[in-house]
């Protein structure tokens, strides 16, 4: 099992930094690429899709000791969540949020459709649904905050909630990073991290890792990935991994900038409403509304009028960059109801990931481009 160093034995910013390396006298500081498919055979390694590599290792110790659990690293977050989604039996029930990824909604009904489980769509501060469904359902999906809506969830009270024997509860934690939150922590089974995200944190890479508590879960998910291929890139994890050192001091940073770009945002008169944890006017459960003052670094905000009008903000930024995605260095809007299985989202609402430059300069760009529009 990886991912064993704990994150609690030091200061987390220090701990990331320092995580995953070979210490030993004469060996690099950083961790190379290992651009490696087999290995002489005798001890340890024989074949990198079975056994991983030294890169692939070194990213699932920082993962894994930052989520408090035992990670498997995978070519994408939608190839570990779809690993995990490949442990249910046939005929099982899978609770979803009502707000979450489309792709993880796409995955879930094209099973349905096949037959192979049962989808029930929950909403995400429905604490009590939450709570029932978790001794009737054999996987309980949870993100928080959700993904575009940003709803925040009663981790604490749904991760302890009774379960149904073998279930599988797991929480994409990907909008809030294992720095703000450790669902395995509250008694989740499975937490998901896009490494594609905040870990990666430069727009440069796709990948995932799950981490787990369970020794037997943890050896399935590894099965799995060797079984499909759904192995990560060597360069990819590369990039992860140095991505990762940094993560404490981008994430303060965009935070902070999030929280004020939120607050101004909410006080626009060409904007209708503003989501971001922490905000009185935020929708979510009375508790994460006492607790919350500036979680993550993600906002959806509605631009009044059409969606013409939403379409010409993106258009009309000039710092800000028109791009899907999020958790990176550089700031990224998009309208989500123009992506496909988006839809039924407020068509005037854009996404924003805000990212690490000057505040007032994102400020200024989103001001330019909401009052340009008639």
């Amino acid at each position: 099992m990886t991912g064993q160093d704990s994150a609690d034995t030091s200061s987390v910013e220090s701990w990331v930094v320092s995580a995953g390396r070979d210490r030993r006298p004469g060996s690099p500081l950083n961790v190379p690429p290992w651009p490696a498919s087999n290995f002489v055979l005798g001890e340890g390694r024989s074949y990198a899709r079975d056994d991983g590599t030294p890169g692939w290792a070194a990213l699932e110790t920082i993962v894994g000791g930052l989520e408090g659990g035992s990670a498997i690293s995978f070519a994408s977050g939608m190839a570990g969540i779809a690993a995990i989604f490949n442990q249910l039996p046939s005929g099982s029930v899978v609770a979803l949020p009502d707000d979450c990824y489309h792709g993880v909604a796409e995955l879930a009904h094209a099973g349905e459709r096949r037959g192979r489980w049962t989808v029930h769509r929950l909403a995400v501060i429905d604490t009590p649904a939450w709570v029932k469904v978790c001794g009737e359902a054999d996987l309980v999906w949870l993100e928080s905050p959700s993904n575009p809506l940003l709803t925040v969830a009663d981790l604490d009270v749904i991760c302890a909630a009774p379960r149904k024997r073998g279930a599988i509860l797991g929480v994409d934690n990907t909008f809030a990073t294992p720095l703000n939150q450790r669902p395995l922590a509250l008694g989740a089974d499975v937490s998901v991290q896009s490494v594609t995200k905040f870990i990666g944190g430069h727009s440069d890479l796709l990948g995932g890792v799950i981490t787990v508590r369970d020794e037997n879960l943890f050896a399935a998910l590894r099965r799995s990935r060797e079984l499909t291929g759904a192995t990560p890139g060597t360069l990819e994890t590369f990039l992860a991994v140095r991505g990762a050192r940094t993560l404490a001091v981008r994430l303060e940073r965009a935070q902070r900038n999030a929280m004020a770009l939120a607050e101004r945002l909410s006080r626009h008169p060409k904007v209708t409403l503003t989501r971001y944890p922490g905000l009185a006017s935020h929708p979510t459960h009375a508790a994460a509304k006492r607790q919350l003052k500036g979680f993550g670094t993600i906002i959806s905000f509605d631009v009044r009028g059409a969606a013409s009008a939403a379409d010409a903000v993106c258009t009309g930024l000039q710092l800000i960059q028109h791009a899907t995605s999020l958790g990176a260095v550089e700031s990224t809007i998009e309208r989500r109801a123009s992506v496909s299985g988006q839809e039924h989202l407020p068509p005037t609402l854009l996404r924003l990931s805000v990212g690490i430059e000057n505040v007032e300069d994102l400020w200024t760009d989103l001001d330019r481009a909401l009052r340009n529009v008639p």
